[in-house]
């Protein structure tokens, strides 16, 4: 596990749950409205919150709720402004996160950052203290049936992607690019043919720890705190764990 990569699968197997809590469907909004307020209302000239309304529409999310988000954002309906915001610093065993926010209350959110931090025995830093151990990338989700990744690496080539590999979910495959060609790629998959699932800038890892037994526990135990505030959009982290120790791990959680 590299960062967001496996930690994805897990995400994916509590959807259901956050689907009934309502819980994923207040990220969503919230992501929509912040793409809607930096770029306008319409997804036709607006790429990001295109992309937003489609992960949206991906969950399920009801259509009036996704254009209630698009007109708070545009300042069409009234509510208060969500603001983009990432935390960093330091977890379990040493591992660097990063942790994307999107929040209507500041004060809130790194309170509950913060605490959350300290109580897996980690420490919150200071702007760039872990930052400088990631790189931004443009991640992009697609379902296609090939097996061999001969095949989607000339996929890759042929959309502009630097790299791809499989997902670790059947018949799901990520094409890794750099945050300024997410949209190119994307757009040239579409045309392609390609059903993107998702798509969305994300931050790598530029090395990697490696954990294993009760220290993977406790980190993943970690992250997870994190992902379930609702001010919380996405975590990412230095560490690298096993498919064999990933998949025993993840079967407890």
């Amino acid at each position: 596990m590299a960062g967001h990569n496996k930690w994805s699968k897990i995400k994916h197997k509590k959807a259901k749950e956050d689907v009934k809590r309502g819980k994923i469907f207040t990220r969503f909004g919230r992501e929509i409205q912040v793409a809607a307020r930096a770029g306008g209302p319409d997804p036709n000239y607006n790429a990001a919150l295109r992309t937003a309304v489609e992960r949206a529409m991906a969950e399920n999310m009801p259509n009036e709720n996704i254009q209630r988000a698009i007109k708070r954002g545009a300042g069409l309906l009234p509510g208060q402004e969500i603001e983009e915001i990432s935390y960093e610093g330091y977890g379990p065993s040493g591992v660097a996160v990063i942790v994307s926010c999107l929040t209507d209350n500041k004060n809130r959110t790194v309170s509950e950052v913060r605490h959350a931090f300290t109580k897996a025995s980690g420490s919150l830093g200071e702007n760039g203290s872990v930052a400088w151990m990631f790189k931004r990338i443009g991640l992009i989700r697609i379902r296609h049936t090939a097996t061999d990744e001969e095949t989607m690496m000339d996929a890759a080539i042929e959309s502009g992607a630097g790299d791809v590999r499989s997902s670790g979910e059947d018949d799901i495959w990520e094409f890794i690019c750099g945050d300024t060609e997410i949209n190119t790629v994307r757009e040239t998959l579409l045309a392609n043919g390609f059903d993107i699932v998702d798509s969305l800038l994300a931050f790598e890892p530029e090395n990697t720890i490696e954990l294993q037994g009760s220290e993977a526990q406790k980190v993943l135990t970690f992250i997870d705190t994190l992902d379930q505030l609702d001010d919380v959009q996405d975590v990412y982290a230095n560490i690298s764990i096993s498919d064999e120790e990933f998949e025993r791990l993840a079967a407890a959680m």
